[in-house]
């Protein structure tokens, strides 16, 4: 069983997306466009790096706290990020 990843890009153009997924760099250069697309929101925003990672032990965890970032106020991302990790 392989471990889940919440992780937030920010784009060029200054915003902030979160996602999850199993291999985290893997996505990042589909975000960036190597092989197929990344996400809708982040192709024309490009290019993107990563600016938080955390591990979740199951999918619905991630999802779950996917959904619980992406409902904090900019601010609160913000300072997520600064106090959390984006070393994997």
């Amino acid at each position: 069983m392989s471990a889940w990843y919440v992780y937030v890009l920010r784009c060029a153009d200054g915003t902030l997306y979160t996602g999850i997924s199993t291999d985290p760099r893997r996505r990042l250069r589909e975000h960036n466009g190597a092989g197929r697309p990344g996400a809708r929101y982040t192709r024309g925003r490009r290019p993107v790096c990563l600016v938080y990672v955390e591990a979740m032990p199951s999918r619905a965890l991630a999802t779950r706290r996917e959904r619980a970032i992406k409902r904090l106020p900019r601010a609160a991302k913000e300072a997520l990020i600064a106090t959390g990790s984006a070393s994997l």
